[in-house]
């Protein structure tokens, strides 16, 4: 048992072992603010009330509601609206020098997930002794309904993660940590919310480092399109046929949860008729309204053009296969047959709102020459190709655009990395009912990088710590903690490494797998292509 006052009142947490060496302190379940219910439905989160007493952080608070995709049982709702908690690891509450705090923001397409222990543990990234803090904020409609009114403003979940980094920053120090030297990171969903932290005015000086895994502000999916129209057809979906905004808010605060959760809300054809995981509740761009503060006041190829903060630096990457998680949706046989159909299929997802049917065909073929040659497709024959470009479509082409986007201002030291670590720990295509990739080789997905990074006891058995996988699992923590305290991934030579930062100049990155491969230049072919399309087709969302 162990105690500690923060600002709100005293919380009693527990020591814990670790498996993997070094014991921790954990509190969990620690309230960052007032539960989002009643008038504060869809309204930006407010301070937490201090409470009296003794409250115990032993157990996580409630997960945001959700739909949960991996679960055995179809369609299982789970989850509260009260669910702004917190948890915090500490291997330290009284160190000699503040400690590194590291604040991750899980993914899950802002429609599911939560900061729980079971898939995002302490034990790995603690050894290096640094502070991890995660969140659970609102998702799907609770968290990014936007009617563009000053009663649904848009970006809830974002306010969340703003109340969260600013609990850190007012109470870390109680937990050994430095409010001065905060590193938040986040793969996915996550990613991209990060990325857009480093952009808004709200999050400004709540943190000093950043790392966006698998995930940015650019993605495609990042920003949602048509906010307000989704939010009027859902509501008419619902069965509200009012027109009065005021109205409309009245009947979305008083429907039950459950309703308000996984809708899918198509308001362009092409969203219902190809297949793909479309995220239709996301960040927005807001409208201002007094007195209230604003998440994003612009698009983000826009604010991202004018500099992110100021002295943040930046590490960006993504993972060899990022794309299979495109298939935890749809039949990979459909995908297929849409391919060979259609040659709008291959149309980028920004560009396809942007230009006319005529030249989605044209570019459509460009895009089928370039990846299969102009051959009739198949599951056995070209799925790598696919997934290269669906990679490119919905990760890689948004993450090396902030990238070049950013160096090209100079202000920011950034890194790049891919991620190729192969183990037994690369399960996520497993888990997305895409076994069929492990025939001929281990995929390193979307999501595989995180269990490099947390044991995930939900889906994994502990590692033998004299194992080839735990000696991966050593470098990948090394990389991101020194990063956390250093601003800096390999301060010195003890990964064998030399991971230099990416400018316009000279694009360094490093592949990290087995060992640590620095290079230049990632996918260097596909993205020149992409990027020669861009500028025919789309040249406002290039650098």
């Amino acid at each position: 048992m162990v105690r500690i006052k923060v600002n709100e009142g005293v919380l009693e947490g527990s020591k814990v072992d670790n498996v993997y060496g070094k014991p921790y302190f954990s509190f969990k379940g620690i309230p960052y603010a007032e539960p989002p219910v009643g008038d504060l439905r869809f309204k930006a989160p407010k301070p937490k009330t201090p409470w009296t007493g003794v409250r115990e952080a032993k157990e996580h608070g409630p997960e945001s509601c959700q739909y949960d995709p991996l679960s055995t049982q179809s369609a299982q709702f789970k989850g509260e609206e009260d669910c702004l908690y917190l948890n915090v690891y500490t291997p330290n509450i009284e160190p000699e020098e503040p400690l590194s705090v590291m604040v991750y923001i899980h993914g899950g397409g802002f429609f599911n997930g939560s900061g729980n222990s079971d898939r995002y543990g302490p034990e790995f990234l603690i050894k290096h002794n640094v502070i991890l803090v995660t969140i659970n904020y609102r998702l799907d409609v609770l968290g990014f309904l936007c009617l563009d009114t000053e009663d649904i403003p848009g970006n809830a979940g974002m306010k969340d993660q703003v109340a969260a980094l600013r609990w850190v920053q007012n109470n870390i120090s109680y937990f050994g940590g430095d409010p001065e030297n905060v590193t938040i990171f986040g793969e996915s969903a996550g990613a991209a919310s990060v990325s857009a932290h480093l952009v808004s005015p709200m999050s400004k000086g709540l943190f000093k480092r950043a790392i966006t895994q698998s995930g940015s502000s650019l993605c495609p999916w990042a920003q949602t399109y048509g906010a307000r129209d989704r939010a009027i057809l859902l509501a008419r979906e619902l069965g509200c046929e009012c027109k009065d905004d005021k109205e409309i808010f009245e009947f979305f605060k008083n429907q039950p949860a459950v309703n308000l959760v996984n809708k899918k809300v198509p308001i362009i054809f092409t969203e219902t008729a190809k297949l793909s995981s479309n995220i239709h509740f996301g960040i927005v761009v807001e409208k201002k309204f007094e007195g209230q503060e604003c998440f994003i006041k612009d698009d983000f190829f826009d604010l991202t053009r004018n500099g992110i903060h100021e002295g943040i630096e930046v590490i960006n990457g993504y993972t060899e296969d990022e794309a299979i998680v495109y298939f935890s949706s749809c039949n990979v046989d459909q995908v297929f047959e849409q391919v060979n159909q259609f040659a709008q299929f291959l149309v980028p997802q920004d560009i396809m709102k942007q230009v006319p049917v005529v030249q989605q065909m044209v570019l459509g073929n460009k895009m089928k020459k370039f990846y299969f040659k102009d051959k009739f497709v198949n599951k056995e024959r070209n799925f790598d190709e696919l997934l290269k470009f669906l990679s490119m479509d919905l990760f890689i082409h948004g993450a090396l655009t902030w990238q070049k986007m950013c160096a090209k201002r100079g202000k920011n030291k950034i890194y790049l990395y891919k991620f190729s670590c192969k183990s037994e720990r690369n399960i996520f295509a497993q888990l997305m009912g895409c076994s069929f990739i492990y025939d001929h080789r281990i995929p390193v997905s979307h999501v595989d990088d995180l269990f490099y990074l947390f044991p995930s006891s939900n889906a994994l058995p502990e590692v033998d710590m004299n194992s080839n996988t735990y000696k991966m699992i050593e470098q990948v923590t090394k990389l991101w903690t020194n990063f956390a305290k250093y601003g800096n991934p390999t301060p010195d030579d003890s990964l064998g490494a030399q991971w230099l930062p990416y400018t316009a100049e000279q694009k360094h990155y490093l592949d990290i797998g087995e060992e640590l491969t620095p290079g230049t230049s990632p996918d260097e072919e596909h993205i020149k292509f992409w990027d020669e399309i861009y500028k025919e087709y789309c040249p406002q969302k290039l650098c």
